[in-house]
């Protein structure tokens, strides 16, 4: 293991992390519409984390042409790690201050774009802090290691190591040219849509403040708000069934892998067809909407049409993994809460801002299964697997049942451990799989105690430290973390 390039790589991300917290602080030193904003801890957290930065840039002074494949896997897994430990310092420096264990899950919640917040009263946060919640959120979205990708691929160094473990999109055996023009290309596209969806927000009243933090959030499904009620907030306004569209919009669009927006731009109209995934997420969504609909309707004594706009807006949050919330889902019928969880889990398409198994994996293990079926009774049938037009061999069908297999374990065993640690506030079992499913799949709210109208305050900080390891588990699809407890893998590389 190469420590000189680790800590060079390392660096240079805390550098880049301290100058968008140095950003949210000059907007906290010039904002004049709130008393509440103080630039000092946002500008004392910059300059820790450039400081820390810079020390690990300077103790790695070696001329790096490329990241080994070794040495990329540690930088991916602990880059997360450490841009959650070091953006924790705002909320612990900022007034009101947080405790170490609840800035640290505040922090990682929005760069995995989970959503969960320890935050009771978050309108008595200074709206500076609130702006840099959601940066980390829309940072956090495409991939803070994306972004990195792009520029160190401009600078001439080999980065795709960094691109290939980067959850949200794999790109094979591309060139190092390639892999820098996808990266700048999926900013542009994330950006565009950033800034329509702002636009968007302002010409129905937002405030600018309010459009851009809601923009950063809903583009990277990430789900902060800077008001208590989220986007409920909103709901009584006489428009406020056209922002609860216009965020749906953009909730679905961003579940959708950006690789399938990049290629469109590039007029490849045939991926349109071929668009398996992104087929079946729209299907799911629409179909779970109509059967939640009538259920809600009759149960609630609403008329149709309120009962769809709420029920719409909730499986699109939920689906697409972004956790804003406008009603209580949990007094919904029990079936309805039973295909929000299912939906919870899945999340949206590979390659999207979106958490969850990812609906291509739930193709994937379906075909399988109906393939193992069929051969079982017809053992010399030849099969021919494609998802979104390409073939899949026995390697990625295997892989798929494997992940599956793992995701379900490590989401079994983690129930039991937070069950095991608030045993002492008399967790029930449903609370203890809300907050495993809301930080494994990176939605944010869950059910029980930690539902769309609570908070994760009230657990202990060992809890949150755990949920926190979740959400980093979850948005790196386990194995970027995973392989870093296990040395004696990485060693042999």
């Amino acid at each position: 293991m190469n420590l000189r390039i680790l800590s060079k790589f390392l660096g240079a991300l805390l550098l880049l992390e301290s100058m968008a917290m140095a950003a949210c602080g000059v907007f906290a030193w010039m904002d004049s519409a709130s008393e509440l904003d103080d630039p000092h801890p946002l500008f004392f957290s910059a300059m820790i984390t450039a400081l820390g930065g810079g020390l690990l840039v300077l103790g790695g002074m070696v001329k790096v042409d490329r990241i080994p494949r070794r040495e990329g896997i540690v930088v991916v897994g602990l880059g997360w790690i450490m841009c959650g430990v070091f953006g924790s310092l705002p909320y612990v420096l900022g007034s009101p201050s947080l405790p170490w264990a609840d800035a640290l899950f505040e922090s990682v919640s929005g760069f995995t774009t989970t959503g969960s917040t320890v935050m009771a009263d978050i309108a008595s946060w200074p709206r500076g802090i609130l702006l840099w919640r959601s940066v980390t959120q829309w940072m956090g979205g495409m991939g803070i290691l994306v972004l990195f990708v792009a520029i160190l691929s401009y600078l001439g160094m080999g980065s795709k190591s960094l691109f290939r473990n980067e959850s949200s999109f794999q790109t094979g055996e591309a060139t190092t040219a390639r892999i820098r023009d996808t990266a700048m290309t999926l900013w542009y596209v994330y950006v565009c849509i950033t800034a329509a969806c702002v636009v968007g927000l302002k010409a129905m009243g937002l405030t600018t403040y309010n459009a851009v933090s809601h923009a950063f959030t809903v583009v990277s499904t990430g789900g902060f708000s800077p008001h208590n009620e989220s986007i409920a907030y909103y709901s009584n306004w006489g428009n406020g069934w056209l922002i609860e569209l216009w965020l749906s919009l953009f909730m679905v669009v961003c579940s959708i892998s950006f690789l399938f927006w990049v290629v469109l731009l590039r007029k490849r109209w045939k991926r349109l067809r071929d668009d398996e995934e992104g087929l079946f997420f729209m299907v799911l969504c629409f179909a779970a909407t109509v059967i939640i609909t009538s259920g809600v309707a009759s149960s609630q004594s609403l008329d149709y049409l309120t009962a769809l706009r709420q029920v719409w807006f909730t499986v699109t949050s939920i689906a697409s993994t972004t956790g804003f919330g406008t009603v209580d889902y949990t007094v919904w019928p029990g079936f309805a809460l039973i295909l929000l969880a299912g939906m919870m889990l899945l999340g949206g398409c590979s390659g999207s801002t979106a958490g969850g198994l990812k609906v291509s994996r739930l193709i994937v293990f379906f075909k399988t299964a109906r393939f193992e079926i069929v051969r079982a009774f017809r053992p010399n049938r030849v099969f021919r697997m494609h998802v979104n037009g390409n073939a899949l061999g026995s390697n990625e069908r295997a892989q798929t049942v494997v992940f599956v297999a793992l995701y379900a374990f490590i989401m079994l065993m983690s129930c039991f451990v937070v069950a095991l640690i608030e045993a002492g506030n008399q967790m029930d079992m449903l609370t203890a799989f809300g907050c495993v499913v809301a930080t494994l799949a990176n939605i944010g709210p869950g059910f029980g105690d930690v539902g769309p109208m609570e908070d994760f305050g009230h657990l202990m900080p060992v809890t949150k430290v755990f949920l926190s390891l979740l959400m980093i588990l979850g948005r790196l699809e386990l194995y970027a973390i995973l392989v870093l407890f296990m040395p004696s893998v990485w060693r042999r590389y």
